[in-house]
């Protein structure tokens, strides 16, 4: 999904949506904005590929995701 500014790993569920309530806020939601993806060459993922990764690589993409996926047993 991103990265952390922080040491640690972010546990996000992109899934989920947001929960709509009937409370109004006075600043109101703002529009998230999004920033650009980084994209990664074979070499830089290479690099930036931690231990408990693995780099999935396709004619067309290259993805990064954890070896154990349930966050409890990480």
């Amino acid at each position: 999904i991103g990265e952390n500014s922080r040491e640690n790993d972010l546990t996000v569920n992109i899934t989920k949506a947001k929960q709509m309530t009937n409370v109004r806020s006075a600043t109101k939601d703002q529009t998230a904005v999004i920033k650009t993806p980084r994209i990664l060459t074979l070499e830089e993922s290479l690099e930036f590929l931690n231990d408990d990764e693995y780099m999935e690589v396709t004619p067309e993409s290259i993805r990064l995701r954890k070896q154990i996926l349930d966050k409890n047993q990480r």
